[in-house]
């Protein structure tokens, strides 16, 4: 796994919704949502490098999988709500893919390897 790159992508991200959902006047339900799921993806990536063994770390990165999956939810629901415009949200869509794809890849190289 690519652990800089990928806790880095993960920082940068969080720290984007976060400074989006300042913004964000009213909705704060919805709002406590995104920032939740999207500060997530990065908190159990973290997590994952001090994990008690490969399942262990397995599991906390199918954590973050399944948070960015919720991510693009609500940036989804944000857009189709008037909540948020579309090109900001393309942007912060395609980031939170880049690191579904990287959490992918090394979800499976980690399953490879404990074969």
């Amino acid at each position: 796994m690519k652990d800089n790159k990928l806790v880095g992508l993960s920082m940068d991200f969080s720290i984007k919704i976060i400074k989006l959902c300042e913004g964000i006047k009213g909705h704060y339900s919805l709002v406590n949502q995104l920032e939740r799921s999207a500060t997530s993806i990065g908190a159990n990536i973290h997590e994952a490098n001090y994990a008690h063994g490969k399942p262990d770390f397995i599991a906390k990165l199918q954590i973050s999988l399944k948070e960015c999956y919720e991510t693009e939810y609500w940036l989804e629901l944000f857009v189709k709500s008037d909540i948020l415009n579309r090109d900001v949200a393309i942007d912060l869509y395609n980031k939170c893919g880049t690191i579904r794809r990287i959490l992918i890849a090394s979800i499976n190289t980690a399953k490879e390897n404990m074969k």
